[in-house]
């Protein structure tokens, strides 16, 4: 299914790796927009992966809740967060009770890290398995995206600033930032064509073709991007993935990547969500074009490459985060159950329910997210078995109008239930709290001291997993697979080991 030949002296074919690896992730990337929008697409881009690559259609990620972060992390270990830690953008810090960034690092303040990864990534076994000769090197829009895809020992992990419209990376990775990337920011970077920026249908078709239910005439869309959010506005948009294209190119050209025997490896990040994370209605035709631009940026990629580097030694994989940015519907209007379940009023009401049992104190010290954290110094204190505590907020809660399913930490460490699974592997002790609250589809888990929102669905998101390139035979496969198979396979086909955290199988 993989593979490129050279005839030796005694006339046996012999196989050889792959020159360079492409491992592209696709925020937000959806099968029935990935379908939908076909019509508008080339024949060098998606269609072309979708026809002529090996495409598991129906992956999905073995645990709950991803995000961006976990998903990425996920993907580049071949594990669920439960190992590999990075279970979302931001956690709680255990200690100050303040929010800290996946990228943050605690011996190095202010310098953004892989750090927080605590297993081992396909970038980190190559440089292993070569003696550090393997060049490996991340791109994406955000931070977070290309440090987590880089890995721990990659020599570099690029983004765009969101504040200077710069592409920059980290001191952890190199001393200064390389020539070829101030050169590439001088020239060509959101900071320099930011004030002629355009957002327009890139063809008519985009601007017209209406996928989406009809609701009433779509207007053409124009956007031009000023003001202080001008670049986070920008990194959300269909224009972004031009940038991206173009400075992976770069990369490759001024880091010699796939131009010798041992295999380099690059890992890129696009984006196929809304506009500035809006609510899909708010932007289909936007949304649309985003599609047929990341069609050609794709198609500008393996054009260049393969005529670069040579078709059989480039082997691309693509997938997606497996999420979406959700929908604000209004359920309540249409008489669908509905609700909004109060985190911090939990937190009080629990306070009340364990002061009622143990005397007065703040058992429950904070809330984030779906997250609830007890006072284990408190607990200790009066002598009060943990496991007492989780049981009896978990007996309290579950009788709360709106819950669907009440964990304790002790729970899924402990747990070997198959039904939770996805819930185990989502979760990891350091930076999770002690009781996980699970609200029904179509409620609403609100923090009222953040104001963060989230919207509880259940829906499966289709998307798939593809190989192309490298020798690879074309073939579409129903199955559904995991995405935590990605990084072993990969690992096969480049003859070095998986992550040390990964013990799944390759998927071919």
């Amino acid at each position: 299914m993989l593979g490129f030949y050279a005839e030796s002296s005694g006339q046996e074919k012999i196989q050889y790796a792959p020159r360079l690896v492409v491992n592209i992730t696709i925020d937000q990337l959806r099968t029935d927009y990935l379908d939908a929008f076909s019509p508008l697409y080339s024949q060098e881009g998606l269609k072309k992966l979708l026809k002529e690559g090996l495409v598991y259609e129906n992956a999905y990620y073995p645990f709950t809740g991803m995000d961006r972060a976990s998903a990425i992390t996920s993907v580049i270990t071949g594990v669920s967060p439960y190992y590999h830690g990075i279970n979302g953008s931001q956690w709680l810090n255990k200690e100050s009770l303040r929010p800290v960034s996946c990228t943050d690092d605690s011996k190095q303040q202010g310098l953004p890290s892989p750090a927080q990864i605590q297993v081992s990534t396909l970038g980190d076994e190559l440089k292993a398995a070569t003696q550090g000769l393997a060049k490996v090197f991340a791109i994406a829009p955000q931070q977070d995206a290309a440090i987590l895809s880089a890995g721990h020992a990659a020599d570099g992990a690029i983004w765009l600033d969101s504040q200077t419209g710069l592409w920059k990376g980290s001191a952890y990775y190199f001393n200064q930032i390389p020539q070829w990337l101030l050169d590439n920011n001088e020239l060509r970077s959101p900071s320099v064509h930011i004030k002629k920026a355009l957002w327009e249908p890139i063809i008519e078709l985009s601007g017209t073709f209406n996928y989406y239910q009809h609701i009433g005439d779509q207007k053409p869309f124009k956007h031009v991007f000023k003001g202080e959010r001008k670049f986070m506005e920008y990194q959300a948009s269909g224009l972004i993935n031009a940038d991206v294209t173009e400075t992976a190119l770069q990369c490759v050209t001024n880091n010699t990547l796939g131009y010798d025997r041992i295999t380099d490896l690059l890992c890129v990040t696009y984006y196929a969500g809304t506009f500035d994370h809006k609510p899909v209605s708010e932007c289909q035709l936007e949304l649309q074009d985003t599609y047929v631009r990341l069609d050609r940026e794709i198609a500008r990629l393996i054009k260049n490459l393969q005529t670069k580097l040579g078709s059989e030694h480039v082997l691309f994989v693509v997938t997606s985060t497996g999420y979406s940015d959700e929908e604000d519907s209004d359920y309540a209007k249409y008489r669908i159950p509905s609700g909004t379940f109060y985190m911090e009023r939990t937190a009080n009401l629990l306070n009340m329910y364990f002061g009622a049992i143990w005397g007065q104190g703040r058992y429950v010290e904070t809330s984030f997210r779906n997250q609830l954290y007890l006072n284990h110094k408190l607990l200790e204190s009066k002598r009060i078995s943990f496991t007492d505590a989780g049981q009896r907020a978990q007996e309290f809660i579950s009788q709360l109008e709106g819950v669907r399913n009440v964990y304790t930490a002790l729970q899924l460490l402990s747990s070997n239930n198959p039904q939770i699974e996805k819930v185990r592997n989502a979760f990891h002790p350091e930076h999770n709290g002690d009781i996980m609250i699970e609200v029904s589809p179509g409620w609403r888990i609100l923090n009222e001291s953040t104001q963060e929102n989230h919207l509880s669905r259940a829906s499966y998101t289709q998307f798939p997993i593809i190989f192309f390139g490298a020798g690879i035979n074309a073939e579409k496969v129903k199955t559904a697979v995991t995405t935590d198979r990605i990084a072993p396979t990969i690992a096969k086909a480049i003859r070095i080991r998986a992550p040390n955290a990964c013990s799944s199988e390759p998927l071919f």
